[in-house]
């Protein structure tokens, strides 16, 4: 049976036409997701999620678009919200220990580790288009205002807004690869 077929069948609710395409991506699935995942648990259940969310979405599927991709978006969206899960609740028990310990809140480890962020949002920022770099720059280490920006470079306000946007909105993006990779065990 063709995937057109099986994606049009799971649409009605035909479990058999869903346990079909499981079967077939299943296996694409969890290699795509050991890539980023060490733990054999973490990646059974994330592939789970995958395909429940995969289940639960089946009205968006497309006829004529791919599953493999749309089956990769939902994992890549899984992975970050479990790693940001995971992070905000390590930064948690951090915390407790260290009031427990009561030791100091900023030790060397933590200065390195800011050094390395620190660097790699300098290469970040050097890799930006140059006018976009620029602006930024001036929001950030002049502390100029949109208007002041927009004035210095006779561009409008709105045009300044879109660059710092698009900074902020690629920074994000890699600082959270960063901080993913830079949890992963050695």
């Amino acid at each position: 049976m063709k995937e057109e077929e099986l994606i049009e069948q799971m649409k009605n609710g035909n479990n058999i036409a869903f346990a079909a395409l499981y079967d077939y991506y299943c296996q694409k699935v969890y290699n795509f997701t050991k890539l980023y995942v060490t733990s054999s648990d973490t990646v059974a259940e994330i592939v789970q999620d995958v395909f429940v969310k995969f289940w639960e979405a089946r009205h968006l599927l497309d006829n004529n678009k791919k599953v493999e991709g749309f089956l990769f978006v939902i994992t890549r969206n899984i992975i970050f919200n479990k790693a940001r899960s995971r992070m905000r609740e390590d930064m948690f028990k951090m915390t407790i220990l260290r009031s427990i310990e009561n030791e100091e809140p900023y030790n060397q480890e933590d200065q390195m580790v800011a050094e390395d962020l620190k660097e790699y949002i300098d290469r970040l920022i050097a890799v930006l288009p140059k006018r976009q770099r620029e602006i930024f720059l001036m929001s950030r280490e002049e502390n100029m205002t949109y208007r002041e920006i927009a004035a210095r470079c006779g561009i409008g306000e709105k045009a300044v807004e879109r660059h710092i946007h698009l900074t902020l909105k690629f920074l994000k993006k890699n600082l959270l690869l960063f901080i993913l990779f830079s949890m992963l065990p050695e």
